[in-house]
């Protein structure tokens, strides 16, 4: 029985309307933080599909629906860690669409389980690869079969940063009145960062991004990227940031679960950056920095890394 959706979007509103327009919120706990620097939260778990990911996955979709790329006979396919993936999977599934996804088969046992609620299917790929070894299985696919799939490839594809130029960054500007001074985001796909940072530097030229990496290849921060030794996504524009700060694992964690006794409860990408969002703070005497936080700590909680030290 084919229980995809009809090619209207059911509900009033759709599903896809309440993408963005998510809270900013005021960080406490944080420690050395002169008092006439404000930090803030970007609170993106309040997407439908609870990340910052639904924001670029329906400007890929919408991308590719506008151009013809992307119709009701095709597959969707790509690579994800899974946050895009479940972002994809919902967004599939409320316009009925059919969604393959290529995941490490180390990701997060509740994303992989979410993803499947929605009806997509999953190819797992070897963990020891790590999200590269997922897009080169979507490639190889996507060559043998060319005409089956609609690929957004979403470290490549402009409608990713795009998405947030538009909504993002003008969020951001909004909640904060114009006052930002700083920007902190991750590098994953680079999208969030790229198109942020491109938008808000446009209207405050002053303003200092500042890049999050892990501080090697061998970490806990899933959806993160450590540039240096992984393929680097196209869409990544090294002048879209003034510097890049990076955070161990473990600083990471500790913060997500600082936040946690506070009544935060983040994920570990954005544990990473609110600790350079920490850092940044110490260095000034006045400012307002806002840290992008992709996801909360829901897909986290079957980590035994939560039980150690909490």
């Amino acid at each position: 029985m084919d229980v995809r959706a009809p090619d209207s979007i059911l509900g009033s509103p759709a599903l896809t309307d309440l993408i963005g327009d998510t809270p900013l919120l005021p960080i406490g706990g944080l420690r050395e933080v002169p008092g006439r620097v404000e930090v803030s939260g970007k609170a993106e778990w309040f997407n439908p599909g609870g990340s910052v990911k639904d924001r670029a996955a329906w400007g890929m979709v919408q991308a590719g629906e506008r151009s013809g790329a992307l119709t009701r006979d095709k597959i969707l396919i790509d690579a994800t860690s899974g946050n895009t993936g479940i972002a994809y999977a919902w967004i599939g599934a409320a316009r009925g669409l059919r969604v393959r996804l290529c995941v490490p088969a180390n990701a997060s046992a509740r994303r992989l389980r979410v993803i499947e609620a929605f009806g997509a299917e999953l190819v797992l790929t070897s963990p020891m690869e790590g999200t590269d070894g997922a897009i080169r299985e979507a490639r190889r696919m996507v060559a043998e079969e060319p005409d089956r799939y609609f690929y957004p490839d979403q470290y490549s594809n402009p409608a990713n940063w795009q998405a947030h130029y538009r909504t993002t960054a003008a969020e951001v500007w909004a909640q904060t009145e114009g006052r930002v001074t700083h920007l902190v985001a991750g590098i994953g796909t680079s999208g969030t960062l790229v198109g942020t940072a491109r938008r808000l530097r446009e209207l405050r030229p002053e303003l200092e991004v500042v890049a999050v990496q892990p501080d090697s290849p061998y970490h806990a921060l899933e959806g993160l990227k450590h540039l240096a030794s992984c393929m680097v996504p196209a869409i990544y524009d090294p002048g879209a940031h003034q510097r890049t700060l990076e955070v161990t694992s473990e600083d990471a964690i500790d913060m997500a679960k600082r936040q946690a006794r506070l009544g935060l409860l983040i994920g570990w990408s954005a544990g990473a950056a609110l600790a350079a969002a920490e850092r940044v703070a110490r260095e000034l005497e006045r400012g307002t920095v806002v840290a992008i936080l992709p996801d909360g700590a829901e897909r986290y909680l079957d980590d035994p890394l939560w039980g150690e030290g909490a």
